[in-house]
């Protein structure tokens, strides 16, 4: 935290006023909410296009946000949102550019939080969430230097809020954290203790490291009630000629007077934030300046409360002055509901082919950077535009997958865009890397569509395949790839066979064939094999199929160190055996749906909304049975289910594995639809642990966090909803314990 004694000449430097300590102190903030999509593409956003949707346009907020501050130097306004900022201060000339400088020396303009976007907090992974960050935080320091950094962490939409999320923030260094969506009961507990603001300490492992002060803003994000001045509101504006029938000053005084005093009894000093803004206001800057100047004007002169234009940072400076003790909160802000029976946990799962596109390119774009920069760099190309169109689809109404589909396309198209171009600079990477004396340069492709089994670089009669290992230790799984024929040898870059399977496609058509090879692989290297057609011994071995008839006996597959049992009649997984420890778990793992709620006066499920009609999920089909066919081969075994034509599963155990663990692969869709209802899909895994009603699920990828059903750490729980109140964002894991045995 920063001292308060070079606080206060921050403050006076900014023309703020001082003020007596009796005083309520009203720091009124001025600001937009820029969405990075969500009606309306990002450009159609920024050019102010396609106003049937939704009327804005950021580059006029900007454009005279920016002259009204030039006007008066006790003018303050916040901006959050660096994919538009650096647009549109790249259209703008030197002489633009120099008054922002100054805008910005002058602490008249504010970043906050000034990530490219305002991200998820429930969908993203980490390091998703710090490279975003990372590209908005680095355009304001090598623009505008390090006094711009920005001190205040601003999530003000995103709905619910993950600890990891505020222990990135606090490891970033921001002094403080505001946001305005918590859960309704959370809030009213919170309203009534006066601790709306408290120190949130998100990371169990990072302890007071990870301490940040955290605020929840009074009035949500927008104006506060009877005081919206953009275009568009209906509240009156400050009308102050008394000549005039219209003379409205005292009722506008004291209505902000006692508006201001309701907020304050609330917190615990004598200084309260109030924002002035809006998602997409200020196109006419003036409208709003205007009438917050008079506005000023009139509250000091009637003297009761202070009000000024301020910022979230010099607000925090004069909360920290008031050396109070703060509440500790150390779990996190999920699920959010904003009223009973509206449990906003429907987004944990909206638009699942982003949400996975989303990985995909990730994963790609931390190969590509680590791969640029052991080249030193690309001349030609760079992993920047992948960069930007990930830290743009991190936005909470990207990723999160609540947006209209004509931006999820866009959101789509960028990505891909930028996919394909870090594919290009790793294939030249990797081909320098693998050429070593620089003779033959290789043309190396990539395998984009493995989901449908297609990969023409592959189905051929003789290839080589390089695999990078991207990750900090040694990868030794499998990988797979599609192949059309069925007997090969396979040969390491030694030039030795290696044992590997031809495994017949899961797909109707059984001429696309996987070969998986095991490999170890080390830290950010990388492994050339050479396929080639053989006829001889030295050859892949054409994995055996078995089809297992329902009602028929249970049946095992093994790989030595996990064993699964399946049901004989369900077709189901039944029994989950650790060779090596010899623990044994009943496991029944099916898949079922929810039926939504779609009345008129109710409230419905949707891409934000999880509202089930009943308290008891639908099975697949009658008796939830899978038709099974069974894969063997040298290293691996595969369990293929089919429970409908919309809903397959391929359960995996991997021989050369020394860990026990299963993988389980499964493809839902296309839901059908033709009854009019839709359908909430979940796999549902019930065992004989006892657990205590507690499950753990990850943060954003990193810790993780304690769940309890029908149960909230910090307040009373009104159980409103017993099936969406219990459902929690998952990243990379989720797990079971039983407290009385080594079992989970």
């Amino acid at each position: 935290m920063v001292p308060y004694l070079f606080l206060v000449a921050s403050l006076l430097s900014c023309g703020a006023h001082v003020a007596v300590a009796q005083q309520l102190q009203v720091h009124i903030v001025p600001h937009t909410h820029d969405d990075v999509g969500w009606l309306k593409t990002v450009d159609e956003y920024y050019y102010g296009a396609n106003n049937s949707i939704q009327h804005a346009g950021v580059q006029y907020i900007l454009d005279t946000v920016i002259d009204e501050l030039s006007l008066d130097p006790n003018k303050t306004f916040i901006y959050v949102e660096i994919a538009y900022f650096w647009r549109w201060w790249n259209e703008q000339d030197d002489d633009i550019k120099a008054l922002v400088k100054t805008l910005v020396n002058n602490k008249q303009l504010e970043f906050v939080n000034a990530g490219w976007c305002m991200n998820d907090e429930a969908s993203t992974d980490y390091n998703s969430i710090i490279d975003q960050m990372s590209l908005g935080l680095r355009f304001v320091s090598d623009t505008f230097g390090p006094q711009a950094r920005p001190r205040v962490a601003w999530h003000i939409d995103p709905f619910g809020h993950s600890a990891e999320q505020a222990a990135i923030f606090a490891k970033m260094g921001f002094d403080g954290f505001f946001f305005a969506r918590l859960d309704y009961d959370d809030w009213n507990k919170r309203l009534k203790e006066n601790t709306a603001e408290m120190v949130w300490r998100g990371s169990p492992s990072l302890g007071a490291e990870s301490d940040l002060f955290t605020g929840v803003l009074y009035y949500f994000y927008g104006y506060p009630p009877g005081f919206c001045y953009d275009v568009g509101c209906d509240d009156p504006p400050i009308q102050d000629d008394p000549d005039l029938f219209d003379y409205n000053v005292p009722d506008r005084v004291n209505a902000f007077v006692a508006v201001a005093m309701d907020q304050a009894q609330h917190y615990t000093t004598n200084n309260i934030m109030m924002t002035f803004g809006d998602d997409f206001n200020y196109e006419n800057a003036r409208q709003n300046f205007k009438n917050i100047d008079k506005l000023i004007k009139y509250v000091n002169q009637d003297g009761r409360v202070h009000a000024f234009y301020s910022t979230p940072s010099r607000y925090i400076d004069a909360v920290h002055a008031a050396n109070k003790t703060w509440t500790l909160k150390t779990d996190d802000f999920f699920p959010y509901a904003d009223y009973p029976n509206s449990y906003w946990t429907g987004y944990f799962t909206s638009r699942p082919a982003l949400k996975g596109y989303t990985r995909v390119c990730n994963n790609i774009l931390q190969a590509c950077k680590q791969l640029e920069a052991i080249r030193n760099g690309m001349q030609a190309i760079s992993s920047r535009i992948l960069q930007e169109a990930m830290a743009v689809v991190q936005h909470h109404d990207g990723v999160s997958g609540t947006e209209r589909q004509h931006v999820a396309n866009d959101y789509a198209k960028q990505l891909h865009i930028g996919q394909v171009t870090c594919q290009e600079l790793m294939g030249y990477a990797l081909s320098d890397l693998a050429d070593k004396d620089g003779s033959s340069p290789l043309e190396l492709q990539f395998c984009e569509y493995l989901n449908i089994s297609v990969c023409p670089a592959s189905q051929s009669d003789s290839f080589n395949v390089i695999v990078y290992n991207p990750l900090p230790q040694t990868y030794p799984k499998v990988v797979g790839f599609p192949v059309t024929g069925k007997r090969f040898s396979v040969y390491n870059d030694q030039g030795a066979l290696i044992s590997s399977d031809v495994i017949p496609s899961s797909t109707a058509d059984f001429n696309t064939l996987y070969i998986p090879i095991p490999m170890g692989i080390p830290p950010l290297g990388f492994r050339t094999y050479f396929i080639r057609p053989s006829s001889s011994a030295h050859l892949s071995r054409y994995a055996k199929i078995y089809r297992h008839d329902k009602g028929g006996s249970d049946f095992t597959v093994k790989n030595g160190v996990v064993a699964l049992t399946f049901d004989g009649t369900t077709g189901r997984l039944k029994i989950m055996s650790n060779l090596v420890s010899g623990i044994v778990t009943s496991v029944d793992q099916q898949f079922l749906w929810w039926k939504p709620i779609c009345n008129k006066g109710i409230q419905s499920s949707g891409a934000y909304i999880m509202s089930p009609a009943l308290s008891y999920p639908y099975p697949i089909n009658d008796g939830n049975t899978a038709s099974v066919t069974i894969v063997e081969g040298n290293e691996v075994i595969e369990v293929r289910q089919i429970f409908e034509n919309w809903v397959t599963q391929t359960i995996r155990l991997y021989k050369s594995y020394k860990w026990p663990m299963a993988e389980f692969e499964f493809t839902i869709g296309p839901i059908p639809i033709s009854d009019s209802i839709g359908k909430e899909v979940v796999s549902r895994f019930t065992t004989n642990l006892t657990t205590n009603h507690v499950w753990y699920t990850d943060a954003n990828g990193r810790e993780m966090q304690k769940r309890v059903k029908n149960y909230r750490p910090t307040w009373s729980l009104d159980v409103t909803e017993p099936v969406a109140g219990n459902y929690y964002p998952v990243n990379s894991r989720i797990y079971i314990k039983e407290p009385s045995s080594s079992r989970q």
